[in-house]
């Protein structure tokens, strides 16, 4: 076996040192391999982690009104580009394989075809009808998702783009939290989509959540709209599509879609202001006489600042870092003291504390919840 394999490599050797060129089904043969592996590759991508604990988001699983209509309408145009296609590999493969070289016969051409008027309408008109089709469906999901009407009952939100992070502003009900969106599930007895206004507070930013919606822009200066109505109760992950810096990558989205119930509980809890007294008295001492009240805000503090996450409910989310981290006391301590250790070229500063200072202020900030 190894011998054969030897001989007929060392012949392909052979032919390509004489110059003799290689069979006429080789290149098709090998695009065929190559479009296939890329194929396979793609939907292995598309299917990957479903089951682990942090799946991989994924276009093709909606989960929201929005993105179904996104779906479906991708699904009809792959249908469309796979059988062309189809069509065109099919006539490729019977042209090669009926006017090919056949050995013993002189070279000579296949019969030419001049002024078919039924081949020019065929590929004039067939495009065109595909074309028109594509058109129109495009153009109905655009509508659809674009100019859908806001009900009285859907929960607005303002999402703010940041390097590199995320602001969630819920204007009805005074809250701010960061990095992890809470919307409601949206159900056929109880409808409560969820309208986002985008506005960025530095550079391009992109709000993307696959299985939720389509990709929105966020761009200074600029308003921008998008709904989701989540139909399934879950954690779906998302991310900044637009890169807008060294840490676009983990520029992380994390949307909670809580039953009805659990979203009123989760308002009411990020509603409420911090307790006035403490147990971690030093700590809270430590973040007050340090540069984070210049960036950081804690409701019923002196801490009134905006260029970095609002911390008044932080033990609430389940990471830091815009994603980056799980909230864990190591991971906190660690982010305050080296953000560089998580996300190099954050813009969040090193605090020079000292360990007995780091220690405190970690302990006070555990206690926000």
């Amino acid at each position: 076996m190894q011998y054969r394999f030897s001989s007929g490599r060392n012949k392909l050797r052979r032919r390509i040192a004489e110059g003799v060129p290689a069979p006429i089904w080789v290149r098709p043969a090998i695009g065929l391999v190559v479009l296939l592996t890329g194929v396979l590759l793609a939907a292995s991508l598309c299917i990957a982690g479903t089951g682990a604990e942090h799946p991989i988001p994924s276009a093709i699983q909606p989960e929201s009104t929005p993105a179904d209509a996104v779906y479906h309408l991708s699904f009809l145009v792959v249908s469309i580009d796979a059988a062309v296609f189809v069509v065109v590999f099919a006539l490729l493969v019977y042209a090669l394989v009926r006017f090919r070289q056949r050995s013993g016969e002189p070279e000579r051409e296949p019969p030419q075809v001049y002024g078919s008027t039924q081949i020019e309408l065929a590929w004039i008109v067939i495009p065109l009808l595909l074309v028109i089709i594509l058109f129109l469906a495009t153009s109905r999901v655009i509508h659809a998702v674009q100019d859908a009407r806001k009900p009285a009952s859907a929960v607005e939100v303002t999402a703010i783009g940041h390097q590199y992070w995320w602001e969630f502003r819920y204007p009805k009900y005074g809250v701010v939290t960061a990095n992890e969106l809470h919307i409601p599930v949206s159900t056929s007895a109880r409808t409560m989509p969820t309208f986002l206004q985008l506005l960025s507070a530095d550079t391009d930013h992109s709000f993307w959540v696959p299985q939720l919606a389509g990709k929105t822009d966020l761009i200074p200066n600029r308003s921008n709209e998008m709904w989701i109505e989540p139909h399934e109760a879950g954690i779906y992950l998302g991310q900044c599509a637009q890169y807008c810096g060294t840490q676009h990558a983990k520029m992380l989205l994390r949307v909670s879609v809580d039953t009805p119930e659990e979203f009123s509980a989760w308002i009411s809890a990020q509603a409420k202001p911090v307790a006035a007294e403490t147990t971690e008295a030093a700590g809270k001492r430590v973040f007050e006489t340090t540069a984070c009240v210049n960036c950081h805000a804690i409701q019923g503090t002196t801490a009134n600042g905006r260029f970095g996450p609002d911390l008044t409910h932080l033990m609430s989310r389940k990471t830091i870092a815009s994603g980056a981290a799980d909230n864990t006391a190591e991971n906190l301590r660690m982010w305050i003291q080296n953000p560089d250790a998580i996300k190099p070229g954050s813009l969040m500063p090193a605090m020079k504390m000292t360990d007995p200072e780091l220690d405190a202020l970690v302990r006070y900030l555990r206690t926000l919840r």
